[in-house]
């Protein structure tokens, strides 16, 4: 009896049981492509994305653990990520739409990060500027990461934690771009400048030369730039690529004639000031202590305003 049950598990290899025939290779397969053990609809939609490389076949069974109520969450979000790299954001943009209120509170957020980038990968800047100010709105509410001032992120496999502070420079630049994308360059500037007051970094400093730059406020973008060619700000990576966008503007700031626009500036921030105020009137917590991120911004309004 021993013998024969020996056999079924496999023999003892350095200490440990050693699995012999279709169970080692299964335990492979999930540890080599980490496939969620099982038989249910997702684990045959993450068996054919991981496995089998079949996309398309894929987002079918997502589907079908979709109507089946099996791992939603996770279901949701990973279709949606096939369907984006399979240029159909669109869809993937309906799906989350429509199926979300079948997730976790818990997965919303994530939810959100992943219709900011669809919104950005269709071109959809309204919807994208929106989405971004409710989460503004969230984070000053004290509702962002469950209330937390941290929350854990993963990476290539690692695990990281985000404060509170980045995310909301993140957000920030991210909204600054939106508004870039509008040509509308006086509110990029405005919240490009606040992204840099929380987390300053040389990929914002370009993007704000830049919006300067369009507004023909030269002297000042200039003076943006040479702070990341100067090295001033913290780059991703080697920031080779933020200094040589630098460099690249700055060449082109030589090569223009000089303009006097100080008074059209004035009244472009006059008009941008108001409809920042007006944004920043929706962020009135309903805690009596605002979180020191908001303190930081309204001061700046303020002297600003002055």
């Amino acid at each position: 009896m021993e013998s024969e049950s020996r056999g079924k598990r496999g023999e003892m290899e350095g200490g440990n049981w050693k699995r012999s025939g279709g169970g080692e290779k299964k335990d492979l397969l999930h540890v080599i492509h980490k496939v969620p053990p099982g038989n249910s609809p997702y684990v045959r939609a993450k068996q054919l994305q991981l496995v089998e490389k079949d996309p398309e076949a894929a987002i079918l069974w997502f589907w079908k653990a979709i109507n089946g109520r099996d791992r939603v969450d996770s279901a949701l979000k990973d279709m949606a990520v096939v369907m984006k790299q399979q240029d159909r954001a669109e869809e993937a943009v309906e799906a989350i739409r429509s199926f979300r209120h079948l997730c976790s509170k818990q997965a919303q957020e994530s939810l959100d990060n992943l219709l900011i980038d669809l919104y950005k990968k269709c071109g959809m800047v309204e919807e994208q500027i929106e989405l971004l100010k409710q989460k503004l709105r969230m984070i000053h509410m004290g509702e962002a990461f469950n209330g937390k001032a941290t929350k854990t992120a993963r990476s290539h496999g690692k695990k990281f934690q985000i404060s509170i502070k980045r995310e909301t420079a993140r957000i920030l630049g991210n909204l600054g771009w939106a508004y870039m994308q509008q040509n509308n360059y006086a509110a990029a500037e405005v919240v490009y400048r606040k992204a840099q007051m929380i987390e300053p970094d040389a990929n914002k400093a370009c993007n704000l030369g830049l919006c300067l730059m369009k507004q023909g406020r030269l002297d000042e973008a200039r003076r943006a730039l040479e702070d990341v060619t100067h090295g001033r700000f913290s780059a991703a990576g080697d920031g080779t690529s933020s200094k040589n966008k630098a460099e690249e503007l700055l060449r082109e700031i030589e090569v223009r004639p000089a303009t006097s626009t100080s008074e059209v500036g004035l009244a472009i921030e006059d008009e941008i000031m108001e409809r920042i105020e007006l944004v920043l009137n929706e962020w009135v917590p309903s805690r009596s202590k605002r979180l020191p991120i908001f303190e930081e911004i309204s001061a700046f309004r303020d002297r600003i305003a002055c």
